[in-house]
């Protein structure tokens, strides 16, 4: 047990900004309160923001040790399964160098207040095991989402592709299909229905540029949004794109749609429409996506994602809602008993230095790594900076 003290907290939901202290006890927090304690454990964070800790909903971290390499080519050439560059590049890479990579992009989503990351893990039963043994003496949530090559064999029997992704879910926390220029709608189909059976994720890129929206339109008649939707995905990635009935589609479906609107502006694909996704009512989540092109650094992210989304349309759009979704808006979508500070919640906390008079723009606006002063997940402290 101990208790942070003197800090400004962004308490609940909302992220009201209270001068108060948090107890953590047994992993959770205990209490919110302006009460000083006596005999317990104390962390002074005066001159701090105390605020949930960030989760990180798209990553492609094996591709670390590929970092900037291919930029000015093709969206195509760069990262399109089973033969763009970032594949290649791994297939050709010894396991110990794709080992320390993904290390240190973990070690630097932990210095930018990252505890939660989602990995899109390539490489299939291997994929895992590099995970494990790259994630084994760090201490950080990782949520993985298996995929194997025969998602992409166009001759592939479903039975076999049924078997093996079982075999997948035994070892991680869902699946992630690529896209639907890769992936058979039979194959989509089976895959969804297993996770939806076993209470796992499936996740697939949609709607990433227009030219797949054109070529799903042509092939099917149907946008890969419907698509995705009609297959059953939990979690649509990227969104850049959409067309026709697409918002109103994943508004009625509950689906979360995850942004990452620096990889979309360094691929030149566009900007996603993240002002009219959020006008009706979709739940939204931020990610770096692959460390090939960005840093893992959610803080970077949302700074990139407020500026963009308020020059984009012109009009002012809510800091706190861009920290939402690094924070209780991932934490609803994958069931995360975090996200928030607040009674009973997880206490998976970073401790800020207050930059600015407004909290909340402090973290987005003016925050780096140097600045986080303090890191605690599942109640244990990760570090704390004198």
């Amino acid at each position: 047990m101990f208790i942070i003290e003197n800090g400004l907290v962004l308490y609940g939901e909302n992220m009201e900004a209270l001068k108060a202290n948090v107890i953590v006890e047994n992993g959770k927090i205990s209490e919110i309160t302006k009460e000083k304690r006596t005999n317990v454990k104390k962390i002074d964070a005066t001159g701090c923001i105390v605020a949930p800790s960030l989760i990180n909903s798209h990553t492609h971290i094996g591709d670390s040790l590929a970092r900037d390499v291919g930029d000015g080519e093709s969206i195509e050439r760069i990262v399109k399964p089973p033969n763009g560059l970032k594949h290649r590049i791994l297939r050709e890479s010894e396991s110990e160098e794709i080992i320390d990579s993904m290390k240190q992009s973990m070690m630097e989503m932990l210095a930018s207040g990252t505890t939660t990351f989602v990995d899109f893990r390539e490489g299939g039963f291997k994929g895992l095991d590099l995970i494990e043994e790259a994630s084994e003496d760090i201490s950080i949530r990782k949520i993985v989402l298996g995929r194997h090559k025969s998602f992409f064999d166009p001759d592939a029997e479903i039975s076999y592709v049924k078997n093996v992704t079982k075999n997948l879910l035994k070892f991680c926390d869902g699946i992630a299909a690529s896209g639907f220029g890769e992936i058979r709608e039979d194959i989509a189909g089976m895959i969804t229905e297993i996770c939806r059976k076993q209470k796992k994720i499936s996740a697939i890129h949609v709607a990433e540029y227009e030219k797949l929206q054109e070529q799903s339109l042509k092939k099917t008649g149907k946008t890969e949004v419907e698509r995705a939707i009609n297959s059953g995905f939990d979690l649509l990635i990227h969104l850049t794109s959409p067309i026709r009935d697409d918002l109103e589609l994943i508004a009625q479906s509950g689906n979360s749609v995850v942004c990452c609107p620096r990889s979309n502006g360094l691929l030149a694909v566009g900007i996603p429409p993240i002002k009219e996704i959020f006008d009706r009512g979709i739940n939204i989540l931020l990610g770096t996506d692959n460390v090939l092109f960005n840093s893992p650094n959610m803080l970077r992210e949302m700074d990139y994602a407020l500026k963009v989304v308020r020059g984009y349309y012109k009009d002012y759009f809510a800091p706190a809602e861009i920290f939402k979704m690094a924070t209780i808006n991932p934490a609803k979508a994958f069931n995360l008993d975090l996200g928030c500070i607040k009674e009973g919640k997880t206490a998976d906390v970073m401790l800020v230095k207050q930059i600015s008079n407004n909290p909340i723009l402090s973290i987005i606006n003016r925050t780096e790594s140097k600045n986080i002063v303090g890191l605690i997940k599942d109640g244990d402290i990760l570090f704390k900076k004198t």
